[in-house]
């Protein structure tokens, strides 16, 4: 369903009545469930959403709101409307009936929320392409169409990643890693699978991992530094021009760039045959590179973007923003100033004390590898956008992986249904900085890529727009929902938050 924004923004503003409610009921056809508040304020049926399947005929609309708990989501296609029914990106490239999109789908942040993942399992009993065993299961020998085989997916929105051990460089030589890597529980049974697994004839580690949001790219594919601050070293290169990259495009950063990141879940994901053609991967990365997506309206239908509260919030201002711009707290704030919301009441006045929280609320960041680790001091007196500092997107400038401890105990949660790693780290290894020569982890993370010792654990920050639709966070799903992230942060870092600066806080992430 597509709802045209100036029609339901004059919708909301009209006060209540009959004729106000007729009207809705034509903007969106009264095929979704409507609240009108006292004010005149609109809700949705969350539980309502527009999902794209592979090959379907129909046009991808220059501007689109989805509906979610928190409101609507505001996804822009910057070059126009799209026909998709030859587009690759919405097309099956492999063998298991997928499309790029069956993963990013745009009701999700161009992600994937486990309410919609739920949904399809219900509607299709199993069947949809999503579930394909490949990484659609907990392991592709598991006994497929049984729930309990995809409990990962279906629970926490989790894809398995085989990864090469050992790790590999790019044209394919093997790396020597500093550490041993022992399965100390297997829950999935992948790792000690025998096609699958770390004795197989190809071993492989599988982890397993939330999709990105393949959105609002220009932030994140743009040209980058030539030296890693973080550590000293080179970084990676786009292999046709040369130039550096932000290396922050995937939750371990293993690939440079947008192109090679579509022929590997080509490769992998969609189980393609033959690799996708030049013609098919250039119209790909042209078509993300044009997506732009924010949350839009708030939960009381109070307008986010341009045209309503500010001009730092909504789809159309990620198209404007620009790009490698370091933010701060102060003077050129991550998500630009919300001053003029302290004023008002109820959520607008929740928002803005959130924001101030991000901003201006300082508490001990201590034991962050390439944070504390780097010479900043451990521990260091910070806020939130000290790490999440990207202007725009919330995520880090510098490459942006850091281990805050959503994998590694002692601060990860135990988690009984993930693979737990034991990694040993040689006597020559620069061990990791915190938890020594022997690290107990769900993911090692970036050290899968590099065999670095000190990568153990390390994730790429995940930019923080569409937050709302994309339900559960962590590059392991381990959050339900932004309450739960906004817990652990303040459980990991002892923050002190009260319960109110709680909400205030889950309320400001709600509306990015």
């Amino acid at each position: 369903m597509f709802v045209d924004q100036k029609a339901l923004t004059t919708a909301t503003r009209m006060g209540p009545s009959p004729v106000h409610f007729l009207y809705v009921c034509m903007l969106l056809l009264c095929t979704w469930p409507i609240t009108i508040s006292a004010e005149g304020a609109i809700s949705f049926d969350a539980d309502l959403r527009r999902w794209w399947d592979p090959n379907e005929a129909g046009r991808f609309e220059s501007h689109t709101l989805y509906p979610n708990e928190s409101g609507a989501l505001g996804v822009v296609n910057a070059d126009g409307s799209v026909e998709v029914a030859h587009h690759p990106f919405f097309r099956t490239l492999g063998e298991n009936g997928r499309a790029c999109v069956t993963c990013h789908q745009p009701a999700d942040a161009m992600s994937l929320s486990v309410t919609s993942i739920q949904r399809r399992w219900e509607e299709t009993d199993g069947t949809d392409p999503l579930f394909a065993a490949i990484d659609g299961s907990n392991c592709p020998s598991a006994p497929q169409g049984e729930r309990g085989s995809h409990s990962l997916l279906l629970e926490h929105g989790l894809f398995r990643i085989p990864l090469p051990w050992p790790p590999r460089t790019r044209d394919g030589a093997p790396i020597e890693p500093e550490f041993t890597i022992e399965v100390m529980s297997d829950p999935t049974g992948c790792n000690a699978d025998p096609r699958y697994g770390l004795a197989s004839t190809t071993p492989m580690v599988s982890v397993y991992r939330r999709p990105r949001v393949a959105a609002n790219l220009k932030y994140i594919t743009r040209a980058g530094a030539p030296i890693n601050l973080k550590n000293g070293r080179a970084m990676d290169v786009d292999p046709e021009t040369g130039k550096p990259v932000t290396m922050n495009l995937l939750s371990d950063a293993r690939h440079p760039t947008l192109k090679l990141q579509a022929l590997d879940a080509a490769r992998v994901h969609l189980q393609a045959k033959s690799a996708p053609s030049a013609t098919d991967l250039a119209e790909i990365e042209a078509f993300l590179g044009q997506i732009y997506l924010a949350q839009e309206y708030d939960r009381e239908m109070h307008d986010l973007s341009e045209g309503g509260r500010s001009e730092w919030l909504g789809p159309r201002a990620m198209e404007r923003g620009k790009v490698g711009v370091l933010g701060d707290n102060l003077s050129t704030p991550v998500f630009g100033p919300l001053d003029q919301w302290a004023s008002n009441d109820g959520m607008t006045a929740s928002i803005e004390r959130g924001y101030r929280i991000f901003m201006l609320r300082p508490f001990w960041i201590r034991d962050v590898t390439y944070l504390n680790s780097i010479g900043l001091g451990n521990p260091v007196k910070r806020t939130c956008s000290t790490c999440h500092n990207n202007m725009m997107t919330g995520m880090d400038l510098a490459p942006g992986w850091m281990d805050i401890g959503t994998a590694n105990r002692p601060w990860a949660e135990a988690r009984a249904d993930l693979p737990l790693f034991k990694l040993t780290c040689a006597k020559t290894a620069n061990p990791h900085p915190y938890l020594g020569r022997t690290i107990l982890t769900h993911d090692p993370g970036r050290a899968l890529i590099t065999g670095r010792c000190v990568d153990i654990g390390s994730i790429t920050i995940q930019q923080l727009r569409g937050l709302a639709a994309r339900a559960p966070y962590f590059a392991h799903g381990g959050a339900r929902d932004l309450d739960e992230v906004v817990r652990f942060y303040d459980r990991r870092f002892d923050m002190r938050l009260t319960e109110q600066e709680i909400i205030d806080l889950r309320n400001f992430l709600s509306v990015l």
